[in-house]
């Protein structure tokens, strides 16, 4: 049975009000944008040079683990440029006639942002490669005998690809960007920051001590530690006077059974169920999900990423294996020869 998970780096459609205030949180500029520096300066050197020039930027995308600020980086990059950004999420778009209807519909200088895009089906990617690369539209007219392809000018305009998985990006497609980013983890210090930033623009008084606290549960993942703040303000407001201290921090935290670690109920039951099922072996992606109950594509991407970053699990050829140090974590005993890899 899957576990439903508080530090979740997804966005819920479901949930209106949640997406506006993370909307609200956002940083607009790069002078509020805390971390990633070595990014913002390449992406700074860039934007600088097209406005020299007066053209549109190139063609970016930026990868990284889910909740980094890929949407939030690629908002800064249209503020910083003066221009337009339309949304949308490779998805969204299950035809070449809705792609077409985008396109058409931009203006010079503009910014298409897609999320997801390598969830974009093949025949709307085709469609893609010559609008990126040549600025142009081919559609069909008509059907059968009668059809005849018609070549439409677009404006010039630029596309921000934002991906969890560039493995899943046909070659073509990953070629046409001019740029590409990685988005790397936090640090608590940088984490930390955008907690006292956040709890400023909620008008929410937090301790320093508490912010500290707070970004060592955070996955070092900006979008979970705008999530925690939200429920330990709402418990600050409930429980006690309102302003956040570390003594309200750990009550809310235990509530929400969030470990030191920043680890939750579902990453536990990952761990246990591998090791209580399999041992040291290593084991396949799929199994695991039998195990929890998740998708696979879940593990991968929501899972995996921080389980790996703080040496929890490690990928070998053979599947995955969990480590000494996650033994240690949930209390079980590791096996002699897996100690020896310590």
């Amino acid at each position: 049975m899957a576990i439903e998970r508080i530090i979740d780096t997804s966005l819920h459609d479901d949930d209106a009000n949640e997406e506006i205030i993370e909307v609200t949180l956002r940083p607009t500029t790069f002078a509020d944008y805390t971390g990633q520096d070595r990014l913002k300066k390449n992406l700074k050197l860039a934007i600088d040079a097209a406005k020299k020039r007066g053209e549109p930027i190139e063609h970016i995308l930026l990868y990284g683990a889910p909740g980094l600020g890929k949407t939030t980086m690629a908002s800064v990059i249209a503020h910083e440029m003066g221009t337009n950004m339309r949304v949308t999420s490779g998805p969204a778009i299950e035809r070449a006639g809705d792609l077409a209807s985008i396109l058409t519909n931009l203006n010079d200088g503009d910014i298409l942002f897609i999320d997801e895009i390598h969830r974009l089906g093949r025949t709307v990617e085709e469609v893609l490669y010559s609008a990126m690369e040549d600025f142009k539209l081919d559609i069909m007219i008509g059907k059968g005998p009668a059809a005849r392809s018609v070549r439409l000018d677009l404006p010039r305009f630029t596309v921000i690809g934002a991906t969890t998985r560039t493995g899943a990006l046909s070659a073509p497609l990953r070629d046409r960007f001019g740029l590409i980013h990685r988005l790397e983890f936090y640090t608590p210090d940088e984490i930390a920051h955008i907690i006292t930033r956040a709890s400023n623009i909620l008008d929410s008084k937090i301790h320093p001590d508490a912010a500290t606290m707070l970004s060592t549960r955070a996955r070092l993942t900006p979008r979970i530690a705008n999530r925690l703040l939200k429920r330990v303000r709402d418990y600050a407001d409930v429980n006690g006077d309102g302003i956040i201290d570390t003594v309200t921090t750990k009550a809310a935290l235990a509530l929400l059974e969030i470990d030191e670690l920043g680890l939750d109920p579902g990453d536990r039951n990952l761990i246990n169920s591998i090791i209580d099922n399999y041992g040291d072996s290593p084991v396949g992606l799929n199994t695991i999900a039998a195990l929890t109950g998740d998708e696979a594509t879940t593990i991968e991407d929501f899972y995996e990423p921080y389980l790996l970053q703080i040496g929890f699990i490690e990928r070998t050829p053979r599947g995955r294996r969990v480590t000494p140090k996650a033994y240690a974590h949930v209390g079980k005993q590791a096996n002699q020869n897996q100690q020896k890899l310590v």
